[in-house]
């Protein structure tokens, strides 16, 4: 990230993307069309600057243009709530999904993701969570008499030396069982997938182990298996037992061999997991599930700070945008930390960003880059 700049932090911090090509596709797409003032570039501008502020609606976005700086960045003066509603139910989810994509290609290259895989097995954890809707307002997103919501099927690449980050999510209806939407997020041999008791399914894990895929999941106490083999632990572990298994009845039972590992996790509590890890110690693998945590404390922090519980538009393609500029946002925040080699946390370069944001880049970068306290 270039230090001497006379940018303004927020034009710095959005400068990893590639606006030249997202202009290629609106042309492709027939975005480029007459709409008044409010061209798409500008659009997907103000709708970053809404999330990085945590603007509460339309409404409040449309009064923040009254900002000069803002409209020198946006190129426009003033915008109507419902010019800002139709733009946001017109732009196809594609735009914002290159972005996305433009971003995490950059995170990996700077985070040398493909360099790192090779000294450690990377770990992608699985998991969804529910994002509840206004159910007067979004009806087809009905999921009970009483509510409405979409649920966000999510694959978070965990780094232990740094922040974790997402490189592949979609969105469905909040009824959808997680079980449907395993094998869409396994892809890539050299991981290890880490994903929690929601998504067991036996036929599945045979499949994954005879296609060469690994994981670890946690395994229902009462799940009928049957021990082949019994390995020794050591008595001063919290591991409890680990076997090798087959898992299943009679009629529904699994063809290959898996581990078993009975553990007690930091507040005493039993947990059983099932892995096709031979190769691991019972405490690695403990360790290895252990990590599923990160991604519980993602979604914490991104219903927490950044706009994915209050939404600006109706239709699914509005929920649907406003979450990808959600993820554009937080990739934003990783690359700034990447290109920084910054020590400090996410939210704190997004607070330092907040204050800063009109003024020249090179005042926020500095800040965030010595690491002061």
């Amino acid at each position: 990230m270039d230090k001497f700049t006379r940018k303004s932090s927020f034009e710095q911090w959005i400068s990893p993307i590639d606006f030249k090509k997202i202009s290629k596709q609106v042309t492709i797409l027939n975005l480029g069309h007459y709409t008044k003032k409010l061209n798409t570039l500008s659009f997907i501008k103000l709708l970053l600057f809404s999330q990085l502020v945590e603007s509460e609606s339309l409404r409040a976005i449309s009064d923040s243009v009254f900002s000069e700086d803002l409209q020198k960045t946006i190129g426009f003066t003033s915008i109507s709530y419902s010019q800002l509603s139709r733009k946001l139910a017109e732009v196809p989810t594609e735009i914002f999904q290159n972005i996305f994509l433009q971003l995490l290609s950059q995170i990996h290259c700077k985070n040398n993701f493909n360099q790192k895989r090779k000294l450690t097995t990377p770990l992608k954890i699985i998991d969804s969570s529910t994002l509840p809707l206004n159910l007067r307002n979004h009806q087809w997103a009905k999921f009970r008499k009483t509510k409405s919501g979409v649920k966000l099927h999510m694959r978070l690449v965990h780094m232990p030396d740094f922040d974790s980050y997402p490189d592949n999510f979609y969105i469905t209806n909040a009824c959808e069982n997680d079980q449907n939407h395993l094998e869409l997020f396994v892809d890539d041999k050299e991981c290890l997938y880490v994903f929690d008791r929601g998504y067991v399914n036996y036929q599945r894990f045979d499949e994954m182990t005879d296609d060469g895929y690994f994981f670890v999941s946690r395994l229902r106490k009462n799940a009928v298996h049957r021990v082949i083999e019994t390995f020794e632990v050591n008595n001063n572990s919290h591991i409890i037992s680990d076997q090798m298994i087959v898992v299943g009845t009679t009629l529904n039972r699994s063809e290959n061999y898996f581990r078993r590992i009975l553990l007690k996790d930091s507040s005493g509590n039993e947990l059983v997991l099932i892995t096709n890890r031979f190769d691991l110690s019972p405490e690695e693998i403990g360790e290895v599930y252990k990590s599923r945590w990160s991604i519980e404390l993602f979604f914490k922090w991104i219903k927490q700070h950044l706009n994915v519980k209050t939404f600006y538009g109706h239709s699914e393609t509005a929920v649907a945008n406003q979450v990808y500029i959600a993820m554009i946002v937080y990739c934003l925040n990783i690359i700034t930390k990447l290109s920084t080699n910054s020590k400090m946390s996410i939210l704190r370069i997004i607070r330092l960003l907040k204050v800063s944001i009109w003024k020249s880049s090179h005042l926020w970068i500095r800040r965030i880059s010595d690491n002061l306290p």
